[in-house]
């Protein structure tokens, strides 16, 4: 068998493996990521589907983990190259499906729900669908039987004694996997492999939420979450019904998630405890708790609009506190800090996990990974799910539980192995970047386009406009230099009328060598133009020549 790798390596996000039994392929998880920094204009980023796309044929289906878009959210584009099978928890498949509608492409899905401790025939292989707690109910680890033995995935987890709902991390079945027939190779989430200890229960945030509602009688709540996190919902809800209030959401994604998570009996909301979320204004702060999306300061989001005074349905006053119970994901402390910052301008109490512990994380620090590990005894192991920093921990930890050389392998996108008698090995590798998805442009923006937009947002942009007569070989009047976001002195206008005489100077003398076509005229004003400005200036702005012939 073959492993495949493309995707959630040395990253946060982007989660995309694929599992190769006999030539058949099953895809595990299809996942975005946030945009970095360093990629302006972007919305969200892909693992590349080269191989997946020359190798359509060979795919049995598509396995979905849980519903976290970092592992679901990719599967709409996928269904543009081919449709496919999909299969997941009855919620996770319900989640997915909604990126999956907006985009028109459900008639290419057959969406397949599995439950806990099923066993289900897909290709070659028996899949086998493994309980775990996260923070979004019903995720799943998974367990592939194979002819080279189990192979085991953790997903996403933690080892939560005392789950909201009740449903735990099933290592009783883990272990009798090590048991009978044994666990060949695990791969295993390593998010928090620098983290000591074990990963508190998300039920303790519902106790910290229930003393803070009470600390504060009288004010009107705003709590943001993941709208995903069905349970933090549910204990949000729990908190504020507790202290006699009501409950509204507010976002999009947020109003339809506990519709969806309600209707699927996930979510245990009264109706009397909903109001709309137009009716708060005419309560009493003191009776009021909204839900709102925006944990991770999207621009667009609810949160940042109410940050900025902007939100149609809720305007923020000086009596309000607004509870932020996430954690910003690698990449977006600066967009979350900036929403901190315009709450408090506002005058708002705001609450985040630095000052209570109104957040706990979804996955396991090492404690729960030693463990797993423990549980599962298996022979070989693949750190999955986390930064380079991450998996290497992992590695480290691995070590010390007595599974190290060649039994462990720290892999990246791209990377293939292959599991056979011999044991666990390298395989080559395949198409492993980013596919970038820009408005409704996909994979159209390459590395170069992000280096200009880089450019441009750094060092702006100069221009040289000129009109050039072929008939007469001459340059018709005076170039215009024209600048968006380049820095301007004192001296700009006298650097402005040596570069209309610089590239004055190389179209003349590029016809009169003859030089005639567009190509070339537009290379000699450029680096004549360039030129001059990095002379004088020692800045590097973008150099586009505008060369009009007549």
């Amino acid at each position: 068998m073959r492993i495949v790798f493309l995707g959630g390596l040395g990253e946060i996000g982007r989660n995309c493996a694929c599992i190769e039994v006999d030539g058949r392929i099953l895809v595990l998880d299809v996942g975005i990521m946030f945009p970095e920094p360093d990629m302006p204009g972007v919305d969200l980023v892909l693992p590349d589907f080269t191989y997946l796309r020359e190798n359509a044929d060979r795919v049995d289906g598509v396995i979905l983990t849980h519903g976290h878009e970092d592992h679901t959210g990719g599967l709409a584009y996928l269904l543009r190259d081919f449709p496919v099978s999909v299969y997941g928890s009855e919620l996770t498949l319900a989640l997915a499906r909604n990126r999956v509608d907006e985009a028109g492409m459900a008639s290419r899905a057959e969406f397949i729900p599995v439950r806990d401790g099923e066993r289900r025939t897909i290709g070659p292989c028996e899949v086998e669908f493994i309980p775990v707690t996260h923070s979004v109910p019903h995720a799943f680890a998974t367990a592939f039987h194979t002819p080279q033995g189990v192979i085991l995935h953790s997903g996403d987890f933690k080892i939560d004694l005392h789950p909201v709902d009740g449903r735990r991390t099933d290592l009783a079945r883990m272990g009798a996997l090590a048991s009978d027939p044994g666990v060949r190779l695990l791969m295993i989430d390593s998010t928090n492999a620098e983290e000591p200890g074990f990963t508190a229960s998300e039920s303790t945030v519902g106790a910290t939420l229930e003393k803070v509602f009470l600390a504060r009688p009288g004010r009107r709540f705003i709590v943001t979450c993941f709208a995903s996190h069905i349970h933090r919902v549910q204990q949000v809800a729990n908190a504020a019904i507790a202290g006699g209030r009501v409950v509204a959401t507010l976002g999009r994604s947020m109003q339809k998630n506990v519709a969806l998570a309600r209707k699927l009996g996930v979510l245990d909301i009264p109706e009397d405890s909903l109001v709309d979320i137009e009716d708060i204004d005419d309560l009493d702060p003191g009776r009021v708790c909204v839900i709102s999306t925006g944990s991770q300061g999207e621009p667009m989001s609810a949160l940042s609009r109410l940050a900025n005074g902007d939100n149609k349905f809720l305007t923020l006053h000086e009596d309000d506190v607004v509870v932020i119970s996430a954690h910003p994901i690698p990449g977006n402390e600066w967009s979350v800090g900036r929403v901190i910052d315009g709450l408090h301008r506002l005058g708002v109490e705001v609450i985040h996990s630095g000052v209570d512990a109104v957040h706990v994380s979804g996955h396991a620090r090492q404690g729960e990974l030693a463990t797993l590990m423990e549980v599962t005894r298996p022979e070989c192991l693949i750190p999955v799910h986390g930064e380079y920093r991450h998996m290497a921990n992992q590695v480290r930890l691995a070590a010390s539980m007595g599974i190290g050389g060649d039994r462990v392998l720290l892999c990246q996108d791209g990377d293939a192995v292959a599991l056979d008698g011999g044991g666990l090995r390298r395989d080559g590798t395949v198409p492993g970047g980013y596919l970038f998805v820009d408005g409704s442009s996909v994979g159209d923006i390459g590395h170069g386009v992000l280096r200009d937009r880089m450019v441009l947002a750094e060092e702006g942009v100069v221009m040289a406009v000129a009109t050039v007569d072929l008939h007469r070989g001459e340059v018709v009047g005076v170039p215009q230099i024209v600048t968006r976001g380049w820095a301007y002195d004192q001296d700009t206008e006298a650097l402005l009328d040596e570069a209309r005489a610089r590239v004055t100077k190389a179209l003349d003398q590029a016809l009169t060598s003859g030089t005639h076509d567009h190509e070339s005229l537009n290379r000699a004003a450029r680096k004549a133009l360039g030129k001059v400005v990095g002379e004088r200036t020692r800045q590097r702005p973008m150099i586009v020549p505008v060369i009009v012939t007549v």
